[in-house]
């Protein structure tokens, strides 16, 4: 992307949970013009399509929220009927960190994902 940086999070209490951060250091969206806020909200909704495509789950969970980070990013958490945390708002950090190695190949599927779209 031209304006994004995807990351996969460290705690995968929900696999296939990614981060969309804006590149340039901004802390609210209101801050970027139409064209960069068009732009960064495409490359979010290119990055849930990745998700859907790899993990199909069924419903993704989008987070923009804290008072003291000042980086623009969403999280996206994909989710599963009747699955951990379904029907509520999910958890910032489960304790559910993967390895390095797993980070990896998460990063890869959606990677591979992205760019077929």
């Amino acid at each position: 992307t031209n304006c994004s940086l995807v990351i996969v999070f460290k705690d995968q209490s929900h696999k296939g949970r990614m981060i969309v951060a804006h590149k340039n250091h901004i802390s609210e969206i209101q801050y970027l013009n139409d064209e960069e806020r068009n732009e960064y909200l495409t490359d979010v909704a290119k990055v849930a399509k990745a998700i859907q495509k790899v993990y199909n789950p069924d419903k993704i969970n989008y987070g923009a929220y804290g008072d003291t980070g000042c980086h623009l990013h969403f999280h996206l958490v994909p989710k599963y009927k009747d699955g951990f945390e379904w029907g509520s708002t999910f958890v910032m950090n489960t304790g559910n960190l993967v390895s390095n190695e797993e980070c990896a190949i998460i990063a890869e599927e959606i990677k591979n994902a992205f760019y077929s779209l």
